[in-house]
């Protein structure tokens, strides 16, 4: 017996549910009985000789339903008083311990199982989904940018908590996408909440039949006090141990045999420890054709493209539209056979006109050819009619002028920000001795400390000890580099990304406020004064921010964490893009022999041009331009930036695209150099 009780506290425990169900059937089978048995022995003889199972029907009907009482009365006969009161009790009791206990079990058992499924406890039986581990100030952007694909699209995601704010701040980023840019929704997002490492929560959301994995560095987490978020942002600098174990963890399902093949996953890496560590994951755990890993170290890429926004601000608008899928975009596709770049492009362009060749490359996953089109099949259009020829002379003595830069802040990607023009630098610096590069750096006394003030940097001219509070000494700073520098000059005002939530982009938008009233006062004062001679770019992390630093009269309005949003987008979809981003983002070393790598340039048509054409058709250009390049340093035109600023790329139909370049119109440039 001791025993027997023993197993039913365990059967209870473990089993509460199924051991209330079972609970609930044996009351009612012994009401059933009770009752049948009762009724039978007050029952006249007509009930009597018809047995026992037919009191248990009277039963059973009364039970499910009251009024079956007076039909059981007239059937049986000669009913008394106490038949009377058993048929009504049974009825009570009935409704209570069947009718209610059984809506009760039901009813909670529904309750259970909305409860699983938004909890994420239920299992997706689901393929060819996007899989996105982890959350931080980049994701949202990262599933906006599907919403271009107009693809029907499936996202899951899985984060340790928080996944109502999730939800909320998702719905809020696609609802203004939609309502701004009215496009249409096709997407279907489930957000589940728990631990992105953990077996059953990755089998749960089906990961080895994904089509993309992205995983992501986890921000911080709203619920940190000051000290535990500056603790956790100083840990997060050495290294994100969280990073390598959820790759670890999904590599172990991908590379099996039971996955999905061609999957793609993407991992964001934010410093060389995490970096390492992923890289050697990848040379144990990556199984070419059946899970491709690829390593996004974030701080880098932005780092360069800050670099080159500050020296070149009009590729801001370049790669806002090429690192997108709304517009013309980066597309790849295999290629097959010996590629001499020279001739294949120029038989390419002899014969097509919807799509721009760049480049080829051999990259991990095979040979790729590399074009900007506004969609993919573009570039199997052919030309309408032969491009009638334009003769073009570059000037041969055509080299970039000094880049006057202001920076102001800081952030967690300062350094590799000066690693960029560090690079940018060894591939422009003159030959006579002169300095390519002119920074003037402005910021708090800490931060310029934990950077040993600049000084392992030659360019930086002044280094300024001045925080957002201190307006007038930024003020004389940034005039008196003005007074000195007549050039046209740069301004980049940086967002500090380990500022608290709260706090995000409050400071870009103070400097903001005061650079702008710097150059309006200058202006007020001074008739000379050309306010377009300045570029201010200004870096913000939260898009939400956009429209207030925008509307404030910003050049460039910088959304680092969008950019690193959108190439994570086009790389889980095709990852040989991610090194021909690598390649275009990164300058020749400075002793090397030949200028091998390419990058954009934006560079003045009439300093570029050694005379400006007449009108002629975009077709025309591109082709005339490219001819005119000598062998070595072939030129790609890409599109024009006019003198009011705007950016015109040059996709679509070529020979439909009429323009005229005039003295204040800038080539967006595709070359070595």
């Amino acid at each position: 017996m001791k025993k027997l009780r023993e197993k039913l506290n365990i059967f209870v425990v473990k089993t509460p549910a199924l051991a209330i169900l079972l609970g609930i059937l044996l009351l009612n089978i012994l009401l059933f009985a009770v009752s049948a048995l009762i009724i039978s022995a007050l029952a006249p003889s007509s009930l009597e000789s018809s047995g026992f199972w037919v009191s248990v029907f009277y039963t059973i009907s009364m039970i499910l339903d009251a009024g079956c009482i007076s039909y059981v009365i007239a059937d049986v006969g000669e009913a008394g008083v106490g038949l009377v009161i058993v048929c009504m009790l049974t009825v009570i009791i009935g409704m209570i311990t069947f009718t209610g206990a059984v809506i009760g079990y039901v009813t909670n058992a529904i309750s259970n199982f909305i409860e699983n499924s938004q909890s994420g406890r239920r299992a997706l039986r689901i393929s060819g989904h996007t899989v996105i581990l982890n959350w931080n100030s980049r994701a949202s952007e990262i599933v906006n940018d599907l919403l271009y694909t107009g693809k029907k699209e499936v996202i899951v995601i899985l984060v340790n908590e928080g996944a109502e704010a999730v939800e909320r701040e998702l719905n809020d980023r696609l609802s203004d996408t939609v309502h701004r840019e009215n496009v249409k929704n096709r997407l279907t997002v489930i957000v589940r909440e728990g631990e992105t490492f953990s077996t059953k929560q990755l089998t749960d959301i089906s990961i080895l039949t994904a089509k993309n994995i992205i995983i992501l560095s986890s921000d911080y987490q709203n619920t940190m006090c000051k000290y535990e978020y500056r603790e956790h942002r100083e840990e997060q600098e050495y290294g994100n141990s969280n990073t390598v174990k959820t790759l670890v963890q999904v590599a172990e399902f991908t590379a099996s045999a039971a996955s999905a093949d061609d999957q793609t996953i993407v991992v964001e890496v934010e410093n060389l420890w995490t970096h390492q560590l992923v890289d050697k994951v990848i040379l144990h755990k990556e199984k070419l054709g059946k899970c491709n890993i690829i390593p996004v170290p974030v701080n880098k890429i932005l780092g360069q493209l800050l670099s080159q926004f500050s020296v070149m601000p009009e590729l801001n608008a370049v790669y806002s539209t090429l690192f997108s899928n709304k517009g013309a975009e980066f597309f790849c596709q295999p290629y097959h056979g010996d590629w001499n770049e020279t001739e294949d492009i120029s038989r390419y362009l002899a014969g097509h006109d919807c799509a721009i060749p760049m480049t080829a490359m051999m990259t991990k996953t095979g040979p790729e050819a590399f074009y900007i089109a506004d969609q993919e099949e573009d570039a199997e259009k052919l030309c309408s009619a032969p491009c009638q020829e334009l003769d073009i002379q570059l000037n041969p003595d055509y080299w970039l002028s000094t880049k006057n830069v202001i920076i102001i802040g800081h952030n967690s990607k300062s350094m590799e920000l000066m690693k960029g023009f560090e690079a940018f630098r060894g591939e422009w610096t003159p030959g006579d001795g002169s300095e390519i590069l002119n920074l003037l750096m402005i910021d708090d006394k800490k931060s310029l400390e934990k950077r040993s003030f600049y000084q392992a940097y030659p360019y930086v001219r002044q280094v300024v000890e001045a925080d957002v509070f201190e307006s007038e000494k930024i003020a004389g700073a940034i005039n008196a580099f003005l007074d000195a520098n007549p050039g046209q000059v740069s301004i980049l005002i940086l967002s500090d990304d380990n500022a608290r939530p709260e706090s995000i982009d409050a400071g870009a938008l103070a400097y903001l406020i005061f650079v702008r009233d710097i150059l309006a006062s200058r202006a007020a004062g001074d008739s000379a004064f050309d306010p377009g001679r300045i570029d201010i770019i200004v870096e913000i992390l939260n898009p939400k921010n956009y429209d207030v630093v925008h509307d404030f009269s910003a050049n460039n309005v910088v959304i680092s964490n969008r950019y690193i949003s959108k190439m994570v987008t086009q790389i889980s979809e095709k990852e040989a893009l991610y090194e021909f981003y690598c390649d275009i983002l990164t300058y020749d070393e400075e002793d090397a022999e030949t200028y091998e790598s390419k990058e954009l340039y934006i560079k003045p048509a009439a300093e570029f041009l050694a005379a400006l054409p007449g009108r002629c058709t975009a077709a025309q250009l591109i082709r005339g331009i490219y001819n005119a390049c000598p062998p070595d340093n072939k030129a790609l035109v890409i599109g024009y930036v006019d003198g009011e600023g705007s950016t015109i790329l040059f996709t679509g139909r070529q020979d439909e695209l009429w323009l005229e370049l005039t003295d204040r119109d800038k080539l967006i440039i595709f070359s070595n150099h």
